[in-house]
């Protein structure tokens, strides 16, 4: 990696993360003061504030609004200081998490943040696990402090015990739940305060020198004081140093501790993430690999959102730029079908508003709208036939049958739920035997979504019914011999949306016998989102 050259200067202070933790962790509140300290909004809005108070930039489906949670992962651009933010929201619900995964797959860090009450919890594990499969860099931001945590330490234990990565204190919080004053910053010997009468306001810093400067006592009272300097010295002693190489590497995350509803913390983590956060990486392809400095603009679509602008139904293709320097009206090849687009208008996002972008660099992520001929997974590039890998597609834990309230408008239901699958929101597969649609999710919550997205946006009232199968795996190995298996078991299979078999089963035993068999069939639980 070290040989690479240097890359162009506007592409090398862009950042491009995302952030991962477990629902309420605070991850919205978070989101919100980055974009106030980027200078992209005025007054952050509280998540759950009366309905008249603003709603929080980053949430626009009215589901989102009316439940106080993150359903779609969108996209944010902001710049703060020389440096140009390029931030992924990922859901926190466990609902969504396979929209997560796919978003992880079009960052270069992410920032992880937990609760300084609960610690470590299942859903961040999780997510950690696959930031893990592709050893990317993590920032953690402990948050909460302001309400009664957990002892320093066994915050830290805890990360290090569980997700198995080295932590580094990046500062240090003095006092706890009401008596929280702030933090020493230990990577700058400062002290950072907190002002809690202005949640807007960034608090005041007071520089000193070491924690022996008689300058802190003025600030905090003796019994915090001592304690303070004891778990400073002790953390020195038992904790790794900051090593910016193995934080890049994936092997050690930084830990600033805070508290984003009081806006305290989030500045320095934010200068973490310049400072130590990678610049655009090269990201696997084939034939070849992608490196972010190369003339040739390439990208991928990671996500797609339908239905942006309700009045207009349209698709945005959320791309992730892979290399070069990309301008509006550029005419690129759409590798999967060979096809020649002109991206007329693009569109970066700052939060819900969302501006044309006259151009792109290597690291940042454009939405293009489209009639439905991007999907998850291709590639656009100037010419070269290359193809992003490794964006899964997971097979859905839950089935259900869908069925619209009025049986004359069946056409209209196979056109909502295409987008839906194309949107990569679920799973539709339609049984070679039998009527109506069977769709599946990760997640029981997003039969909801769909049903309230389905009625708002098509006018079409529908219902979900439990289904006889109880999971779905699709079907690989010689054409022949799969075609000549499925039209033996046509109550068991399907096509999803790509046209590819999927055999429906209704237990574990099912999938056994096949395996048994009939060895030259391969059923598999997820399937790359490439052609």
């Amino acid at each position: 990696m070290d040989n690479r050259p240097a890359l162009p200067p506007e592409i090398a202070r862009r950042r491009t993360f995302a952030i991962i933790s477990h629902p309420d962790a605070g991850k919205t509140t978070l989101t919100e003061k980055f974009l106030l300290f980027g200078g992209a909004i005025q007054m952050a809005g509280q998540v759950r504030a009366k309905v008249e108070a603003r709603r929080t930039r980053s949430d626009f489906m009215q589901m989102e609004k009316d439940r106080g949670i993150s359903v779609s992962a969108s996209a944010m651009s902001f710049d703060f200081k020389n440096f140009r933010f390029n931030l992924v929201d990922t859901p926190g619900h466990s609902d969504f998490s396979e929209d997560t995964y796919r978003t992880l797959t079009a960052v270069d860090a992410a920032v992880m943040v937990i609760d300084g009450a609960k610690g470590v919890e299942s859903q961040t594990r999780k997510l950690f696990e696959v930031c893990r499969l592709r050893d990317l860099p993590i920032l953690t931001f402990c948050n909460k402090m302001d309400r009664e945590s957990r002892d320093t330490f066994e915050i830290i234990d805890e990360i290090q015990e569980n997700l198995a990565i080295d932590v580094t204190p990046a500062s240090w919080p003095i006092g706890v739940g009401r008596e929280f004053l702030g933090c020493y910053d230990l990577l700058r010997d400062r002290l950072e305060l907190i002002d809690r009468a202005d949640r807007n306001r960034v608090a005041e810093s007071i520089a000193i020198d070491g924690l022996d400067d008689p300058k802190i006592a003025e600030h905090v009272p003796p019994h915090l004081l001592e304690k303070l300097r004891e778990e400073v010295e002790m953390a020195r002693e038992l904790l790794p140093a900051l090593d910016p190489q193995a934080v890049l590497e994936g092997h050690m995350t930084p830990i600033w501790f805070g508290s984003a509803i009081n806006s305290f913390g989030v500045r320095e983590l934010m200068e973490g993430i310049g400072t130590y956060g990678p610049e655009p990486q090269v990201q696997k392809a084939q034939p070849r690999e992608i490196a972010p400095e190369e003339g040739k603009v390439a990208g991928f679509v990671f996500k797609v959102q339908a239905n942006m602008d309700p009045k207009h139904r349209d698709r945005v293709a959320f791309v992730r730029m892979a290399s070069g320097h990309f301008e509006r009206g550029m005419k690129l090849t759409h590798v999967r079908t060979k096809k020649t687009m002109a991206i007329s208008n693009p569109v970066l996002f700052l939060a819900s508003d969302r501006e044309l972008a006259d151009e792109a660099w290597a690291g940042d992520i454009i939405g293009i709208p489209n009639h439905g001929q991007l999907r998850i997974g291709d590639t656009l590039t100037e010419g070269e036939l290359l193809r992003v890998a490794g964006i899964p597609s997971f097979a859905p834990e839950l089935l259900q049958t869908c069925r619209a309230g009025d049986p004359m408008k069946a056409k209209h239901l196979d056109k909502a739920l295409s987008q839906f699958a194309e949107e990569g929101a679920a799973k539709v597969f339609k049984p070679t035997f039998g009527s109506g649609f069977i769709v599946g999710v990760v997640g029981a919550l997003q039969f909801e979504v769909l049903a309230s997205r389905i009625e708002m946006e098509y006018g079409l009232p529908v219902r979900f019914e439990p289904s006889q199968f109880t999971s779905a795996r699709w079907m690989a190995g010689d054409k022949a011999a799969v075609d000549a298996f499925a039209a033996k078991n046509k109550q068991h299979v399907a096509t999803d949306n790509d046209g590819d078999l999927v055999y429906l089963t209704r237990m574990q035993w099912d999938i056994d016998r096949v395996e048994r068999d009939h060895p030259e069939i391969r059923l598999t639980a997820t399937k790359e989102m490439m052609v």
